[in-house]
């Protein structure tokens, strides 16, 4: 087993280095928090996963939540507090520089270039979130319906996603998820 310094040092690294790759936000992140934490470190089970991602989206605040639940579950305050600011520090130090950078280079057409090139990449991260969470928080066949039937309401209609969300806790309440 892993000694408490050696827990908050994992927490920091995997979450540092996490931070680097969270092109369009944490939540592009998901599939390689989920790996970690599930698959590589058995920090979590997968329920317990989509439990905390559920309970990072619904809390006011950064999408980043999401982090310092893992690290509360797994070392505590001091968890919850490395994992934060493993996750913030690197990528908004990154963001400082790059944007400096971007502020000198302002007449050129790289920084446009590069922008343009970010959006698919950042588009493809965000939809491997989704299939992550998905397939971490689809029990049943129903849930399965729901959830694709919930993504092409979303994607054919200018319907608020909040009455969607609002229809599942109320399924859910019901019993039928």
């Amino acid at each position: 087993m892993n000694s408490p310094t050696g827990t908050l040092l994992t927490l920091a690294w995997t979450f540092g280095l996490m931070s680097l790759l969270a092109i369009g936000g944490a939540n592009s992140t998901i599939p390689e928090m989920h790996r970690v934490a599930v698959d590589v470190q058995r920090w979590l089970s997968d329920l317990q996963f989509a439990d905390m991602f559920a309970i990072s989206q619904l809390s006011p605040g950064p999408n980043v939540l999401i982090v310092t639940l893992i690290g509360y579950h797994v070392a505590g305050i001091a968890g919850a507090l490395v994992a934060t600011f493993a996750m913030c520090g690197p990528s908004a130090v990154f963001a400082y520089f790059v944007s400096n950078m971007l502020t000198r280079s302002r007449h050129s057409a790289w920084p446009a270039i590069l922008q343009a090139a970010l959006v698919p990449i950042s588009i493809g991260l965000m939809c491997a979130s989704g299939l992550i969470l998905t397939l971490t928080s689809d029990r049943t066949w129903i849930a399965a319906v729901l959830t694709i039937g919930a993504a092409a309401l979303a994607l054919v209609t200018r319907l608020n996603p909040l009455w969607m969300l609002v229809m599942g806790g109320i399924l859910g309440f019901a019993g039928v998820v």
